[in-house]
């Protein structure tokens, strides 16, 4: 087994409805997610030892438990359904994508490995079987599945797949803040009514934009309410030239602001780091 390469992609929610909480605890949302160019790359070749060996390099890597992650999850659950028993793999992923962000790293990785393993072993799992396995590992491992823009309905949360490709001007700006999510749903007020629905504006891009300018995060202000400088940041973004909106992507801490084009977002990047230069910046385009 040679050793393999993966990039594994940076997820977004473009919006994001809390409907209710479940009995279970979790709790029923709708949203709009996409992907971009930013990634995480993942090495993987066969171990010379019978162990998995599980390591993380990178700007990201501190923080991350080397034996109880994602990715070693993933593979406690493929051997307790008796695959993968005779192997063992030297996984290698240089973290680009910050933890406690809401960009959905460890998701993602998770998820590209799943799809290698299916593959490349012929597990032959199905859509549906995958599905069940990835939501296993975290909840947003089932929509990194798949690299399209994807909507979650909050029927069953279902996941729609929208063919169309999005071409969006992000900036991304992450505080150094780790957000728990459970933190963030647990002081959390604001809910929604009405599910989102997916209409003709994800084919058009002036009227997808038009349309999430009138979009929010609902989980928003519960992390503001947890890192007041959430919300200075969103409010430098929005400032600047050529902004449609700025938000948290899932339940933060990193901010996005979708801009009217890649220099717009340049200039808006720089000028952020001028008043926060601790803070991680990067731009970015949608795939």
């Amino acid at each position: 087994m040679r050793n393999f390469k993966i990039k594994s992609y940076c997820k977004i929610n473009l919006s994001l409805r809390v409907l209710r909480r479940l009995k279970n605890g979790y709790h029923s949302i709708s949203s709009l997610i996409t992907f971009c160019n930013l990634h995480d790359t993942i090495s993987i070749s066969k171990a010379k030892s019978q162990k998995d060996e599980i390591k993380f390099s990178g700007q990201f890597n501190k923080g991350i438990n080397n034996s109880l992650n994602t990715v070693s999850k993933l593979l406690n659950l493929l051997r307790k359904k008796k695959v993968l028993n005779n192997y063992f793999f030297k996984i290698s992923i240089k973290k680009n994508i910050p933890h406690g962000s809401g960009l959905g790293g460890g998701s993602s990785n998770a998820a590209c490995l799943l799809n290698y393993f299916n593959i490349k072993f012929k597990l032959k799992f199905k859509n549906q079987e995958l599905k069940i396995l990835a939501k296993k590992i975290g909840f947003d491992v089932p929509v990194s599945l798949e690299k399209k823009n994807t909507f979650l309905s909050a029927n069953n949360n279902q996941l729609l797949r929208i063919n169309y490709k999005f071409k969006l001007n992000i900036l991304i700006v992450y505080p150094n803040l780790n957000c728990s999510t459970k933190e963030v749903y647990k002081k959390n007020k604001t809910t929604s009514l009405n599910n989102l629905k997916i209409n003709t504006y994800v084919k058009n891009n002036k009227k997808l934009i038009k349309y999430l300018i009138n979009e929010r995060n609902d989980l928003e202000s519960a992390a503001i309410k947890i890192h007041p400088i959430i919300e200075k940041i969103i409010d430098l973004i929005k400032s600047e030239k050529g902004c449609y909106f700025s938000r948290i992507t899932g339940s933060g801490s990193a901010c996005i602001g979708i801009f009217s084009n890649m220099n717009n977002a340049i200039n808006a990047k720089r000028k952020l780091k001028l008043k926060y230069p601790k803070y991680w910046c990067v731009t970015s385009k949608t795939i």
